[in-house]
């Protein structure tokens, strides 16, 4: 959805949603011996372009309240459960976690965090842990502008 707010008079709208694969595609992500920075290839919106699908950070071009939600999704595995965190200029901020021996286990979040222009925000894939996507979309990383701030 877009997302429309007065800003010194000009309307700014910043909101973005994305998957991990481009349609048709699907593979297990990790695990890894250190995290890495998931890349959301399937751009469904990206209003604004704060966020970029190359190196999957979102750059906060004003200073405002922003939303963002993130889903990761399992296969069942019991040595390598599902964890993910969304990442403030370097620092975890909240943390999605699945993990069951049988089955598939999903699970999402979402925060409101106050930046400034040039913070970045980033979903990260923790070492020794692994995601499965496919073409259903299950693992997201959306964001979108609530407010500027002055």
């Amino acid at each position: 959805e877009e997302l429309r707010k007065e800003n010194r008079g000009e309307t700014v709208e910043i909101a973005f949603s994305a998957a991990l694969f481009q349609p048709g595609k699907g593979a297990t992500v990790g695990p890894f011996t250190t995290e890495i920075t998931l890349t959301y290839r399937n751009v469904f919106t990206n209003i604004g372009n704060a966020y970029n699908p190359t190196t999957g950070i979102f750059t906060a071009p004003l200073k405002g309240a922003n939303m963002f939600k993130f889903s990761v999704y399992g296969h069942w595995n019991p040595s390598n459960p599902s964890t993910v965190s969304i990442v403030k200029n370097g620092e975890k901020v909240v943390v999605a976690h699945g993990h069951q021996d049988q089955y598939a286990v999903n699970s999402s979040k979402g925060v409101v965090l106050i930046l400034e222009v040039g913070d970045v925000v980033y979903v990260r894939l923790w070492s020794g842990r692994k995601i499965y996507d496919n073409e259903h979309n299950h693992i997201t990383f959306s964001g979108y502008l609530l407010f500027p701030l002055s």
